[in-house]
Parts: structure tokens; C-alpha cells; sequence
């Protein structure tokens, strides 16, 4: 079955194409959390949350102004601003331990002709501190490695950002199977599959585009977030995901990684 998608995809909108960009300034009227990020970057570069009204007023007169600019001199060599989505933020995530996590996993896209796929089982990538919606530092709120790097708690909790599928999958047999109804192993059995069907749907939609493209291959690094109410969300699709290996778990993994891919 194909999923719609705010099944699994936070509203988004991009702020390139005029209409979607009207669409979100005319819906983002409330006090609600968006979270602004670069279309083509990595290792959380460029990423900001617009949390009030004002954030996003500011944010709508530089784009503005920035327009503004073009017209006045468009014979004068122009640079584009670069292309941004805003991502409704989800705010109730499910938490281990207080803290905020999200899931990397990887999709090897091997051969196109014929099409083989692969799936592999990543990690879980968790915040040095405990979640609050409300804090203004990006390390209560963003996962990835380079981010946590910048807290001054990382060089003493650096191992323990990082679990094992198999870390993770104990904490939520032991912590929430009883209590919220899920089946034994829920990550490995529901979960897995969740992505996998993810993947495979995000797949078949650019299917089309690598047709032309004999001889390609991509490991793609997968991130999901899982809510409160155990429900799987996809946050992005990385072309070029980070392969470091700066902690205990990533040492192991990593490697296999990208031995197998090869």
C-alpha cells in the first residue's frame, strides 16, 4: 500500500518556488515551531527554528528584501539565495532516557538496470542533554554528530549519543511494550518494516529520474523520528551521509557499512 504523505513526511514547503513560500508565510500565523533548513548541505549546517510569529516575520522580509534586490539589478551578476524548506517541527518526540533521538538507516540504491535495492539496519543518534521544547540551543533539538560536538557536555558523553539497533530495541521492549501496547521487539519487526516501506515509496517517486543513469549506485543515509505515539516519521534523505567514526558504536558499524555497500 502506498502511504499519503503526511503519513510519514512533516508538512513542508520550499522557499524557492513562490507559491509554496505564499502558502507557508499565509499558514504560519499561530505560535508554532518550524524548523528552517537548507536543501543541499549536511552535518546540520544552515539549520535554524523559527519558534514565534516575529521569527517568521523576519525571515519573510529578507526574503523579501533579498527579491527586491534581484529586480532592482538584475543586470548585475546575482547570486541566489540558497534553497530552503521549512519543516513543521514535531514537537512531541519520543524520548530515551529525556532525551531527543532520531534513527539512521541506509538505503543502497546498487544497480539500475535491473533496479536492486538494499536496506540496512543504522543506528540511534541521541542529544548530549535532555529534551525541552522551548530551549533556543540546537543541541536539545538536533541529533546529528556535528551538532552535539558543539555542546560542551560531548566529549564526556560522546559514547553514549550513539546506540546499537539492538541497545534500542531492548530499551523499548523493556520501557514502553507494556505500557503502550506494541508487540514484542517492535523495533526490528514494525518499525523496520515502516521504513523499508518508506524508503521503497520515496524510491518508486524518483525512479523515474535514474532511467537514464546506467551504472548508478548511492548509499543513502535515511533519518527517522519516532513521536510520542509510536508514529514513524521520515525527516530527510542524505546523498552524501556522514560515515565518521568518532565513538564506540560508529566504530563497528560505519566500517560494516560501508564494506557491504562495496
Amino acid at each position: 500500500r502506498l502511504l499519503k504523505m503526511e503519513e510519514f513526511f512533516p508538512e513542508s514547503f520550499r522557499l524557492d518556488l513562490k507559491d509554496e513560500r505564499n502558502a507557508f508565510f499565509e499558514l504560519c500565523k499561530e505560535e508554532q515551531i518550524w524548523i528552517c533548513k537548507p536543501s543541499y548541505s549536511n552535518q546540520g549546517r544552515g539549520i535554524f527554528l523559527l519558534k514565534d510569529p516575529a521569527a517568521v516575520n523576519t525571515l519573510q522580509a529578507q526574503l523579501h528584501s533579498t527579491e527586491e534586490q534581484h529586480l532592482l539589478n538584475k543586470k548585475v551578476s546575482y547570486k541566489a539565495p540558497q534553497a530552503r524548506i521549512v519543516q513543521r517541527y514535531i514537537h512531541q518526540p519520543l524520548l530515551l532516557e529525556g532525551k531527543k533521538f532520531d534513527v539512521r538507516s541506509y538505503l543502497l540504491i546498487a544497480c539500475t538496470a535491473p533496479y536492486v535495492l538494499f536496506f540496512a539496519q543504522g543506528y540511534v543518534r541521541l542529544t548530549c542533554v535532555n529534551y525541552d521544547a522551548t530551549s533556543d540551543d540546537l543541541t536539545v533539538h538536533l541529533t546529528n554528530q556535528y551538532i552535539q560536538k558543539k555542546n560542551s557536555l560531548y566529549s564526556q558523553l560522546k559514547d553514549e549519543t550513539v546506540w546499537r539497533m539492538e541497545h534500542f530495541n531492548s530499551y523499548v521492549n523493556e520501557k514502553f511494550r507494556q505500557t503502550n501496547g506494541l508487540p514484542k521487539d517492535w523495533v526490528f519487526t514494525v518499525f523496520t518494516k515502516r521504513m523499508q516501506q518508506i524508503m521503497l515509496q520515496c524510491f518508486l517517486a524518483a525512479k523515474h529520474k535514474l532511467e537514464c543513469k546506467l551504472g548508478y549506485f548511492d548509499l543513502i543515509g535515511c533519518d527517522f523520528l519516532i513521536d510520542e505515539n509510536f508514529k514513524v516519521w521520515l525527516l530527510e534523505m542524505n546523498a552524501n551521509p556522514a560515515l565518521h567514526t568518532n565513538c564506540k558504536v560508529l566504530k563497528d558499524i560505519i566500517p560494516t557499512i560501508v564494506y557491504e555497500s562495496l
